[in-house]
């Protein structure tokens, strides 16, 4: 899997660009900022998109999303839950455990509440990959004291899904650098605290991320 990342926003949301090799079918996850400049990024590959998917419902997430819209014609995937309260228009209802299929590559939706009703993470088993949007970050979760937000539906989340991807797993965040699962049990203390692991805890030192 190909993954070209976008930062926009003065809070520096992640947006992602993702296909098999760099050309051919894509999906755009959460366009937050710029929608000018992933339809630039569209045409210059040349990539076909396949999608506009969203992990929830924040506009720094969701800000780009009728640009690349209004020129392309594509469909918009979101949770259920979040869609009821999104102002655009959502052609793809997702409730969790959905496959989209990127050239034959299996994405899954998965439902893990917590930052919203309708956060989502999409996974992918062969390229041992997770775009988690604001449910885990490289060092701390998502906030929980937004509307929608539930601090027990993420710890579920954390604790029934996000634990159970292996060392390998890179996550790919709303914010953030991505990292592996393997620095995110060793540096991220909010992960270690809902596993009853903090002696596993260990402050990032600034450097590079394991990726």
């Amino acid at each position: 899997m190909k993954i070209k990342r976008i930062v926009g926003g003065q809070i520096e949301s992640n947006g992602y660009i993702v296909s098999r090799n760099g050309e051919g079918e894509c999906y755009i996850i959460d366009p937050g900022y710029n929608g000018e400049k992933y339809l630039r990024e569209l045409s210059a590959a040349p990539l076909k998109l396949a999608g506009i998917i969203l992990t929830h419902h924040h506009y720094d997430h969701v800000g780009g999303v009728q640009k690349i819209k209004s020129g392309t014609g594509c469909p918009v995937y979101m949770h259920a839950e979040d869609a009821a309260v999104y102002k655009g228009e959502v052609e793809g209802l997702l409730y969790g455990g959905e496959t989209l299929l990127l050239d034959g590559e299996e994405l899954r939706v998965i439902h893990t509440p917590g930052h919203t009703r309708g956060s989502i993470c999409i996974y992918s088993d062969k390229s041992k990959a997770c775009f988690t949007g604001d449910t885990i970050f490289n060092v701390d979760l998502g906030r929980t004291d937004l509307s929608g937000g539930s601090a027990a539906e993420m710890c579920a989340s954390i604790h029934d899904i996000a634990s159970t991807w292996s060392n390998e797993v890179v996550i790919y965040p709303g914010h953030g650098a991505p990292a592996n699962m393997k620095f995110v049990r060793a540096h991220n203390r909010e992960y270690l605290e809902i596993m009853g692991r903090l002696e596993d805890y260990r402050p990032w030192n600034g450097e590079a991320f394991i990726k």
